[in-house]
């Protein structure tokens, strides 16, 4: 069981339809938005208990709930295989190489969600899990976007790119600008951890590296920031060239 906190990401799992045990609302919290999941969990049938709020903090285990949380089954993770089955000619994946932090995890599966990605794949070693933080950063885009944990990110790599999907992998030291890139067939955007970047086997897995420019004295930018420029470069890519079909030409590709 997993506790789900927040009112956003409370909201979107009874949205969903996510089998829920029971909700918690800190007592003395008043509002439209408590009256909107009172009303949610009655119509899904999930009983609402009113607490104390350090009942609220000890079970959820945190002080970062808002006053509502919901205890629910642990959100499954999918396999590669099913994302590879949704993504089409036009799809977009964005693989994550060791982000530990659940807030930088959550920003970026909202973000993917925003910018249309099919899902979002992540190692099942050395890398935040589906925890209730992440669920929390995500602010309910957890509960609309598929999440695959593989054993071995370079391994997903090698299948994405015998899929025909491009994989482009980001770091400061590339000589190219994610701008140069051609976004238009199917692709995957791959990102590094905080602080350490792309590990050397994953770099070299990728078709082609890129880098964000950077105008004032900071060296990098924050994961979940780099990855929402990166997305909105494929959408307005992709948006200009909707009534234009691109074949792109990528004789840079590695083996």
């Amino acid at each position: 069981m997993n506790w789900i906190t927040g009112f956003h990401a409370v909201e979107e799992a009874l949205a969903a339809g996510r089998p829920l045990d029971r909700i918690l609302v800190a007592k003395g919290r008043h509002g439209e938005r408590v009256e909107e999941v009172v009303r949610l969990a009655k119509s899904r049938g999930v009983p609402v208990r009113f607490e104390d709020r350090g009942q609220v903090d000890r079970a959820t285990g945190t002080r970062e709930h808002q006053g509502v949380a919901a205890l629910a089954a642990a959100k499954p993770a999918v396999e590669l295989e099913d994302l590879l089955a949704a993504k089409g000619d036009g799809g977009l994946l964005v693989l994550l190489d060791g982000i530990e932090d659940p807030h930088n995890l959550g920003a970026i599966v909202r973000t993917s969600l925003a910018a249309g990605a099919q899902g979002v794949v992540i190692p099942e070693r050395r890398a935040a899990g589906l925890s209730p933080a992440v669920a929390r950063s995500a602010a309910g885009a957890l509960e609309h976007t598929k999440v695959a944990r593989v054993p071995n990110l370079v391994r997903a790599l090698m299948d994405l790119k015998e899929q025909g999907v491009w994989v482009y992998g980001f770091e400061a030291a590339a000589s190219k600008s994610y701008t140069e890139l051609d976004y238009s067939a199917g692709c995957a955007l791959v990102l590094g951890g905080e602080g350490r970047g792309l590990h050397r086997l994953v770099r070299e897995a990728c078709d082609q590296l890129a880098h964000i420019p950077l105008r004032g004295p900071i060296s990098s930018l924050n994961v979940s920031v780099a990855a929402g420029v990166v997305l909105y470069e494929v959408v307005r890519q992709r948006s200009l060239r909707l009534d234009k079909p691109v074949v792109p030409d990528h004789s840079q590709r590695s083996g």
